[in-house]
């Protein structure tokens, strides 16, 4: 096996409702998703073992870093390595993040999600047990959302702009959805429910979509269970990252 680049792209909640909640605790979905020209790099080749580069500063991420940005773990937990063992592939991964890590952009689900597609492994049912979105992101394209992410019914691809605005912090997912389940499961009157329950977790929200809300004249939306706010349209500015849809990798 010679070295091969894989792209894997970012992906966008346009909308997220909960409809319910399983027995063993998960949430059921109702969601829009699309995939974006923001993206992680990986390279695979043969050998063993992960590497986790940050793509902006050019250095491997240091777990132990105390910059307040959410680090990427390179051991055993990564998805990538997960995918692997998934998969029953061994291959040496140098994983260049530009996808910014706890930001609701599927960053990790992304790159598990293209170790699949490089693997020929397509079972959507069974990749999410690697994570909640990485059935969609091995898809990809534009797609309604359902069950706990295992249910991916693609839709027509859609050409538009988006800007996002992602705050040097991350949310945990489960503590959003934990916060949710407490706050009685509050109805999202911007199309996302969790947008209330992020901002119990992460009240330094509100500061960042007041900002973006304020600079572009538009009611920013939350983007999973955050920490990234984004708007409809290209309005670039310093903190700001204007990204378009892409379709599916699978076409590419």
């Amino acid at each position: 096996m010679n070295a091969q680049e894989l792209i894997a792209p970012a992906k966008l909640t346009l909308s997220l409702r909960i409809t319910g909640r399983r027995p063993d605790g998960y949430h059921l979905l109702d969601a829009e998703m699309v995939t974006l020209d923001l993206a992680d790099r990986l390279v695979v080749e043969p050998g063993d073992g992960l590497v986790v580069v940050d793509a902006g500063a050019g250095v491997t991420a240091d777990p132990g870093g105390s910059s307040g940005a959410v680090q990427v773990p390179a051991g055993g937990d990564n998805l990538v390595a997960r995918a692997l063992d998934l998969a029953g592939r061994r291959a040496r991964v140098t994983l260049h993040k530009s996808i910014p890590a706890g930001a609701g952009l599927g960053g990790g689900s992304a790159d598990a999600a293209a170790i699949l597609r490089w693997a020929g492994y397509h079972d959507e049912r069974r990749a999410v047990q690697l994570g909640a979105d990485v059935a969609f992101c091995l898809v990809g394209g534009r797609a309604r959302v359902g069950g706990i992410g295992e249910i991916v019914e693609p839709l027509a691809f859609e050409r538009r702009t988006f800007t996002l605005c992602t705050p040097p912090f991350g949310c945990s997912t489960a503590a959003v959805y934990r916060a949710w389940d407490e706050l009685g499961g509050p109805r999202g009157p911007a199309g996302n429910d969790l947008e209330a329950a992020a901002l119990a977790v992460e009240p330094r929200l509100a500061g960042v979509r007041d900002a973006l809300a304020e600079a572009t004249g538009l009611r920013p939306r939350l983007a999973g269970s955050g920490s990234t706010w984004f708007v409809e349209g290209a309005h670039p500015a310093p903190g700001r990252r204007v990204v378009q849809t892409t379709p599916s990798p699978r076409l590419a």
